[in-house]
């Protein structure tokens, strides 16, 4: 795998946040998924810029470590926490070819972390490498595109992004363009693995009680642009979560 797709990208990957079905949607329902973190440590795979690592961090975890397979990420990651030192630690890796670590984490989340993967043999390493990082019972904690969603419904180009099938299927499953309308916008294609590909790779790691969580747009969301605003989101939502223990 290359971390390529994303070194043009770097610090310019913190205004996704902004776009309005992440800042109502993913963010709030991300973590209010993942729920408490204190005292407890947390392994952030691909982590980007380091979004979600900064904030468990405020929210008291104990510690954060930050994987991801671009080095300009990476490096955006570090120049953030040096601008505001919150103890959060980030490292370049492919989770296909995790290293070990010396102390087992006490959950992992993954945002859009299989998107990029070749193969579902890739997947599958992946999930393992994962459980092998994790403590018994711990959680982890996935956001990723909802298998269900449908290429034909109506735009998302009024929350900030655009998702067209590129008429290609794939053993992991359908090939896609996911364009986030950033001033310039950012384009990359993606291939977010399918219902079973996912469960499978998953239970095969030793992960189990798989549960799909629905995103929800927050109140302040609806608040701020009213229900009707929502309604082709809640019609084919096109982003989903799940949790699982190792």
């Amino acid at each position: 795998m290359s971390g390529q797709l994303y070194d043009g990208i770097g610090e310019a990957f913190e205004g996704f946040k902004g776009l309005p079905l992440a800042r109502y949607g993913e963010v709030p329902g991300f973590l209010a998924l993942v729920g408490d973190v204190k005292g407890r440590s947390v392994l952030d795979l691909a982590s980007g810029t380091g979004f979600y690592s900064r904030e468990l961090k405020r929210r008291g975890a104990s510690d954060v470590l930050g994987v991801d397979i671009s080095g300009a990420m990476v490096d955006a990651a570090r120049a953030l926490e040096g601008a505001e030192p919150l103890g959060t630690r980030y490292e370049v890796g492919d989770v296909a070819e995790l290293r070990a670590f010396d102390e087992p984490f006490d959950l992992a989340i993954a945002v859009q972390l299989f998107n990029y993967a070749d193969s579902v043999a890739t997947i599958e390493r992946m999930c393992r490498n994962i459980h092998r990082s994790l403590a018994a019972g711990a959680d982890f904690f996935v956001f990723t595109q909802n298998p269900d969603f449908r290429f034909d419904g109506p735009s998302l180009a009024k929350y900030g992004f655009l998702c067209e099938s590129l008429g290609e299927e794939t053993e992991i499953g359908p090939r896609e363009r996911l364009t986030a309308l950033l001033d310039p916008p950012i384009s990359f294609e993606a291939n977010p693995p399918g219902r079973e590909v996912l469960e499978k790779s998953l239970r095969a790691a030793g992960f189990d009680g798989i549960t799909w969580v629905p995103l929800e747009i927050s109140e302040a969301g609806v608040r701020a642009y009213g229900e009707e605003f929502w309604a082709d989101h809640d019609a084919n939502p096109p982003l989903t979560m799940l949790r699982c223990r190792a």
